[in-house]
């Protein structure tokens, strides 16, 4: 209990001190890079000061100068810490609009160009998902939790499909992301911290280029297997129907 009061105090405190950084750094040098590489600081002191080591594994099969979507499954608030802060790229979260309300922190991560996305209201969503599209064209990559939202016993849910439609559109590989260990750490309905080692792997790139949005359901469902095949049988989740593969896939996928 006292660790984890230990962890809020300085939650709070390392959100005050980085976000206002993170805004100073936005405005003096015009560059979301330098901001995003504020927050990446801010997310590896909330996991140092909670005793949580990650484990990341798989880097080596993706091109760090390329643009992707990276697709990961979503177990606890400690997954954000994870890939902010040792996910070794420069990436922009495409998070729910309520993120951006919250007093410094909103404006941290509007001064890192982070996108927000107002899921209860679909044309401003799929602006929000053309906008992050744009990005990824650009250079820029952007990750993306497509089961939506974290799951209530660790396990891995069916995902949605606005993600899914990002990278279609942006025409750039999606990369299936497999985070084990954070729903022990702390579980949504949680409170107490329990430090323990989360292990990241970064799966091998799914190619989209060629892919129409009539081939969504075949990439959600082979995303989903990708991030499946690399957790723990408890975080697997239930098995869900294979969707075939489209014919020009046979050769472009790997």
């Amino acid at each position: 209990m006292l660790r984890s009061l230990f962890f809020y105090i300085i939650l709070f405190l390392f959100t005050i001190f980085f976000g206002t950084s993170t805004i100073c750094v936005a405005i003096l040098t015009r560059s979301s890079n330098a901001a995003h590489l504020v927050g990446r600081l801010w997310a590896r002191s909330i996991l140092f000061a909670s005793g949580v080591r990650v484990r990341l594994d798989g880097v080596d099969n993706i091109d760090l100068r390329q643009a992707y979507v990276f697709a990961a499954n979503h177990q606890s608030q400690f997954d954000i810490f994870a890939l902010l802060g040792c996910l070794p790229v420069q990436f922009r979260w495409l998070a729910k609009q309520e993120l951006f309300r919250i007093p410094i922190l909103g404006s941290a991560m509007r001064g890192a160009d982070y996108i927000p996305i107002d899921r209860s209201n679909r044309k401003e969503a799929f602006r929000s998902i053309d906008q992050a599209a744009a990005r990824v064209r650009q250079g820029t990559s952007v990750v993306i939790f497509p089961e939506g939202t974290r799951s209530l016993d660790g396990s891995l849910k069916s995902f949605k499909k606005g993600g899914f439609y990002l990278a279609i559109k942006s025409g750039r590989p999606i990369v299936p992301v497999s985070i084990s260990g954070t729903f022990l750490i702390l579980p949504k309905k949680g409170f107490r911290i329990r430090p323990s080692v989360v292990s990241v792997q970064v799966g091998q790139p799914v190619p989209t280029e060629g892919i129409t949005v009539d081939d969504r359901n075949w990439l959600i469902s082979e995303v989903r297997r990708r991030i499946q095949e690399n957790l723990p049988p408890g975080e697997r989740g239930e098995p869900e129907p294979m969707v075939n593969r489209p014919t020009f896939a046979d050769t472009r996928a790997s």
